[in-house]
């Protein structure tokens, strides 16, 4: 059956497309968060095991609404590790670093995501796709403020 949601085809091909990598961007952070969590160690062991669990759930809660919001625009959304591994931005980690640098890292994480849904805006606001939009906009606030929480437990 034909979608007609107000969107055009070839814009909602493109949106969908493009939310392919902010998908694949949050759950390769999910991921990465996750990781985080079950390996810290050190001083600050409980405020980051329990700051990393709350982050990976809320990412996991947004792997779903990221890939039915592609699925609503008409286009099969990713879901194997080699896509995710092929679309994403953000560096896996080959091994267990220090809680300090898993800190940088998942501010570098949050940073990409942040970065890859503002490259996505223009696109669907251009295509008056505000349910995309504001599914965005709501990405940025989350990856922009965790990165800034993150920021500051590095600072002295």
């Amino acid at each position: 059956m034909q979608i007609d949601i107000g969107i055009k085809e070839n814009d909602r091909n493109e949106i969908a497309e493009s939310l392919k990598a902010v998908l694949a961007d949050t759950y390769t952070l999910y991921l990465k968060t996750h990781h985080f969590h079950w390996n810290v160690t050190g001083p600050m062991f409980n405020t980051l095991h329990l700051m990393f669990e709350t982050q990976y759930n809320e990412l996991w809660i947004t792997t779903d609404e990221i890939a039915e919001r592609i699925r609503s625009l008409g286009v099969y959304s990713p879901g194997t590790y080699s896509e995710f591994a092929r679309l994403t931005s953000i560096k896996e980690s080959e091994d267990v670093p220090s809680a300090s640098q898993m800190i940088k890292e998942l501010v570098e994480g949050h940073e990409t995501c942040a970065r890859t849904a503002r490259a996505v805006m223009s696109t669907a606001g251009d295509a008056e796709d505000e349910a995309t939009v504001d599914l965005l906009t709501q990405r940025l606030t989350y990856h922009e403020k965790t990165a800034w929480m993150l920021r500051s437990l590095l600072e002295s």
